[in-house]
């Protein structure tokens, strides 16, 4: 990342760090309406494709999987070519992966469309966080990054009323074709205010590293989405777990002998990076359902219009928003062990309460469960991303970061097979999707998302104290202080 800052520095910004900040977050805003809203879609596009509901997870899942797949390649890729070279090619890929996206007509065309644009955005959020350290000065970059994550706040508040209001009035392809006009300003933006920087000798590419980690990815993804449903025959999701377990392996064997891997297994020694990534795979694997879940609950078992369910699933973006100014006086005063354990047990506990919605459940309290369950969620998240980083050395917070972005992409996409896997089990062979379907999934995910609670309990307390702000209590006497580092 240090490569990519002095060669943005080469030229001086023509503008102030704001308007750099606000030019690349209009990718982020493009791709969080665009999740959102799809998940508001996916019913609509289920009878449109005449596919069962289910299935529909394919058009979430393979998305995830391009951004895991692909996301470890961003920094060189922004190095040897260029910042906003590389900024601007990941914008083209991700448009025209959503063009393709709404005049699909079947659903293997959706999906081949949404791994296009998933290559796309796998580029585009990683570099456009390098653009904005890489322009702005030290003592601006509190702010520049509070402008660069504003799309992170507004997109999944925009993103379910807009697709309900789109699908209200229009017809579905519009949800990708609203991206068009969004990303061909952000590119305009990015021509005008983004400085050019020089390409960077970054020596060779770790590419058998890459496929190696490729393979084993997507094997494992391929693996969890069609398990049970049919759509592999068993000896089919055998090669593929036995292709999927050998590449990781074999990765595991070349990545100790490679001086830069493309994913730095070696991070895991940090007790706190791994009880960040271990607890933030549990707690994905959870919640990553309740977005392909809820529309279904709302639209298909309650019956409601997707303007109607959109309303009330805005509630855990508020949420999300109201929970970030209480963050940090949170983790002051009560630590980072506390923090965790205490939202990761609200989470699990308010995922698992849209599994008992019925007809009869009044819409306000619908909408409280969701907002309550957004603030839990967006505590525990800010908790765990920021305890990461505690004791990593400076020189290795790059590979750190790449790390914890595939494993937390791979975590939503297990999520969302689980999810989907436990929703076809409940509802048995061929039965209709009524509300009781739903209570098994949503308790199975919330029991999932409560595994991480004692990978936090096993954290020192007083673990990232450092950052935290929060003054460090001496053991008592005679107790050593657990090492923040395991192994190494």
């Amino acid at each position: 990342m240090s490569s990519v800052q002095s060669t943005v520095r080469q030229e001086p910004p023509v503008v102030g760090t704001r308007l750099i900040s606000l030019a690349v977050a209009s990718a982020l805003l493009m791709e969080f309406i665009d999740s959102t809203a799809l998940s508001t879609a996916l019913p609509t596009l289920a009878r449109a494709f005449s596919v069962d509901p289910i299935h529909l997870k394919l058009a979430l899942t393979s998305y995830i999987l391009a951004l895991a797949v692909f996301t470890p390649a961003s920094g060189w890729a922004a190095e040897r070519f260029g910042a906003r070279r590389v900024f601007m090619t990941a914008m083209a890929v991700f448009l025209a992966g959503s063009a393709l996206c709404g005049l699909s007509r079947n659903l293997e065309a959706l999906v081949a469309s949404r791994i296009l644009q998933g290559i796309g955005g796998a580029m585009m959020t990683p570099v456009a966080r390098l653009i904005v350290v890489g322009s702005t000065p030290k003592e601006k970059l509190i702010r520049a990054m509070g402008w660069f994550t504003m799309p992170a706040l507004v997109g999944p508040l925009i993103g379910p009323p807009l697709a309900g209001l789109v699908l209200s009035v229009a017809d579905w392809p519009w949800i990708f074709y609203l991206n068009l006009p969004i990303g061909l300003l952000g590119m305009t933006a990015v021509m005008r205010f983004v400085p050019r920087g020089q390409p960077t000798d970054m020596g060779r590419f770790d590419t058998l590293g890459f496929l190696l980690s490729a393979v084993a990815i997507s094997g494992l993804v391929v693996v969890a989405e069609t398990a049970g449903l049919s759509l592999l025959p068993s000896w089919a999701q055998m090669s593929v777990l036995a292709l999927a377990l050998a590449s990781g392996w074999l990765y595991l064997r070349k990545a100790k002998t490679t001086p830069k891997p493309i994913l730095d297994l070696g991070l895991l020694q940090y007790r706190t990076f791994r009880a960040s990534l271990l607890g933030g795979a549990f707690v994905r694997l959870g919640i990553g359902a309740s977005p392909f879940l809820m529309p279904l609950l709302l639209q298909v078992a309650l019956g409601w219009s997707p303007l109607k369910a959109s309303v009330v699933t805005l509630g855990t973006g508020v949420g999300v928003l109201i929970a970030r100014p209480f963050a940090a006086a949170g983790l002051k005063r009560f630590g980072f062990r506390t923090s965790l354990a205490v939202f990761v047990t609200l989470t699990a506990l308010l995922t698992a309460a849209p599994g008992f919605f019925t007809t009869g459940t009044p819409m306000l309290l619908m909408a409280g469960v969701l907002f309550f369950g957004g603030f839990a969620r967006s505590n525990q998240f800010i908790a765990a991303n920021t305890i990461a980083y505690a004791d990593v050395p400076q020189e290795k917070v790059a590979a750190a970061s790449t790390l914890s972005a595939v494993a937390q992409q791979v975590g939503l996409a297990l999520g969302v097979s689980f999810g989907g896997l436990m929703l076809h089990l409940a509802r048995g062979g061929g039965a209709h999707l009524t509300p009781d379907r739903f209570t098994w999934p949503f308790v199975a995910i919330g029991l999932v998302t409560l595994l991480a609670l004692p990978v936090y309990l096993r954290l020192d307390r007083d673990a990232g104290s450092e950052i935290s702000g929060r003054v460090r209590i001496p053991p008592p006497l005679g107790e050593v202080s657990p090492k923040a580092t395991e192994g190494g």
